[in-house]
């Protein structure tokens, strides 16, 4: 299986591309859409394209973006969730199932911790995903929620097909 993990961003949006073959992962891409513009709009359809070029190129079987944590700064909270729309839009047009998993869900499952630092995140990243050249913070936390949905994706995958065979 394919999967391709999405880190939503205004101003870079990461995503990571791994294949997962039972308990291996195996690194395929990585990289930084950038929403390049001075206006919001601008920077939505260049997130947009650039995804949407990700999403032809991968051809990923399942797609998990992280979910948005609210903030302080409600502004930009909002604005983070209209990059988010971009990550949830460009694969449903493509006709992919999105699961969404909560940042500390991410970390626990990658690190360990549920509060980990961004570096232990790319740390953990490398060392699961040994040789990977990573482009950047938000293309390791793309890659991170990719591994995580590799563990509870594929188990609840596992589970609906248990549940269907009895």
């Amino acid at each position: 299986m394919r999967i391709l993990g999405i880190d939503p961003g205004l101003r870079s949006m990461g995503w990571g591309v791994i294949d997962v073959e039972g308990s291996r992962l195996g690194h395929v891409a990585n990289g930084q859409c950038a929403g390049t513009g001075d206006d919001l709009a601008r920077r939505l359809l260049a997130l947009h394209v650039a995804l949407s070029d990700v999403v032809a190129t991968h051809a990923p079987d399942a797609v998990a973006v992280e979910k948005t944590f609210v903030n302080k700064d409600g502004a930009g909270t909002l604005k983070l969730g209209q990059a988010r729309g971009i990550a949830l839009l460009v694969p449903a047009q493509a006709g992919l199932d999105v699961a969404e998993y909560a940042p500390n869900v991410v970390k626990k499952t990658v690190v360990g911790v549920g509060h980990a630092e961004k570096r232990q995140v790319g740390h953990m990243v490398r060392m699961q995903l040994p040789g990977a050249e990573i482009a950047g913070a938000d293309a390791a936390d793309a890659l991170a929620i990719a591994i995580c949905h590799a563990h509870h994706g594929a188990t609840a995958l596992a589970n609906a097909v248990r549940r269907a065979l009895v």
